[in-house]
């Protein structure tokens, strides 16, 4: 079974990123903010991360740039996943290492689009 980290300080998107995930067939880690997220991956490196962009303690494009400079951090498909749209902010997501960019509000069919179109399913 595949393996995804929802990084996100709203326990609401968390949950629902849980559910969809977990009708894709995959194993969820949580994590509320970039710090618990970057200790999770040191744990063990998961096979994607949905992630948000502003949260506390460490945002998602600072989380980013840590994983993909751990050892291994080349390897999980990330997915932003945020309310911020502009241009400047996914092309600064995608040239920082993100595989693709969604926006919230997300359901089901987005998620499962978007993690085909990454070959995570």
């Amino acid at each position: 079974m595949k393996s995804c980290l929802v990084v996100d300080d709203s326990k609401v998107v968390r949950m629902v990123a849980r559910r969809i995930l977990q009708g894709l067939e995959f194993e969820i880690e949580e994590a509320a903010d970039g710090k618990q997220a970057l200790e999770a991956c040191e744990r063990k490196l998961p096979d994607a991360v949905l992630l948000d962009w502003n949260m506390p303690v460490m945002n998602g494009i600072e989380f980013l740039r840590a994983l993909r400079k751990m050892p291994g951090g080349d390897g999980p498909i990330v997915v932003f996943c945020t309310t911020e749209n502009d241009m400047q902010h996914i092309q600064e997501a995608i040239s920082s290492g993100a595989n693709e960019y969604i926006m919230k509000p997300f359901d089901s069919d987005i998620i499962a689009t978007k993690f085909q179109q990454v070959g995570l399913i």
